[in-house]
């Protein structure tokens, strides 16, 4: 069977260390967490940038001190994220001409993003992740000039036909690199089916991974193994190895992820082999 594609997400901009204390702040700390995913397995980290205290940073240099440090300690795939919630279209990609990595995160539509406490029985995060296809065009032509390959974050079905006219502008080209983020509310569930949906609705030819969120991640990783996909791991989506046992590193869920793989017979795909499969 077809390696696998393991990719890490190391920070995300919303946990912190009160819900799980491995998540990563600092750029030596981050660095220290794409390390021990790559040495797990990851082929790939995905990466929020975040200032020293914990909180959000969109900051270019951040992100160029964040990437010298990964770059200093393993050869992993760098993919820097985009997703920012009231910044502008210049402020979201300002990062890309000076960091230049090869992958950067694009997300394909609008949409209700929450996050629901069954518990206490109220929304703790409740906004509009606004990206109108003016803006989506922007990034691309960004990326497009820093030879920098777009990761397409799809949170809904939807989301994946929206390909179309940033093709036919000529602002997205083959071949194409899909991301289903399952779980998120306001978004599509995390349930095998919806998987098996997405993954026949892309163009000929695409790669695609399963992001799923919560505990939920192990499904979705089990049911994209089966079906020849990739998968993406991490404390950014999930902190727990199984219900009640909280990950130490990002290296532990990775390790999870490599052997479910090989369980099945899947070997993870090294640096160079995911750079020949997604075609960088």
């Amino acid at each position: 069977m077809q390696k696998v594609i393991i990719s890490a997400a190391l920070t995300g901009v919303l946990a912190n260390r009160q819900q799980c204390p491995a998540i990563p702040y600092t750029p030596d700390e981050i660095a220290e967490e794409a390390r021990r995913a790559w040495e797990a397995g990851a082929a790939i980290v995905h990466i929020h940038a975040r200032e020293d205290e914990g909180s959000p940073s969109f900051r270019p240099e951040r992100y160029k001190e964040i990437t010298e440090a990964v770059k200093a300690r393993c050869p992993v795939i760098i993919n820097l994220s985009t997703g920012a919630v009231g910044l502008t279209k210049e402020e979201r990609v300002a990062h890309i001409p000076v960091c230049k990595p090869e992958i950067a995160a694009l997300n394909m539509g609008s949409m209700n993003y929450a996050i629901y406490s069954e518990r206490r029985k109220r929304f703790l995060y409740d906004f509009v992740f606004q990206n109108p296809f003016h803006e989506i065009a922007h990034f691309l032509e960004v990326m497009n000039a820093n030879g920098t390959r777009p990761e397409l974050e799809c949170f809904d079905r939807g989301h994946i036909a929206n390909v179309e006219p940033l093709q036919d502008q000529g602002v997205l080209n083959a071949p194409l690199q899909f991301s289903f983020i399952m779980g998120v509310l306001g978004g599509i569930p995390a349930r095998v089916p919806d998987l098996v949906s997405q993954a026949a609705a892309i163009p000929h030819g695409s790669t695609w991974q399963v992001v799923g969120i919560g505990q939920d991640q192990w499904t979705m990783v089990a049911a994209a193994l089966a079906m020849g996909g990739h998968v993406r791991v991490g404390l950014e989506d999930n902190f727990y190895l199984a219900p009640g046992t909280m990950a130490s590193s990002n290296g532990e869920l990775v390790a999870k992820a490599a052997r479910m793989a090989r369980d099945i017979g899947r070997e993870p795909a090294s640096v160079d082999e995911a750079r020949e499969l997604l075609r960088l």
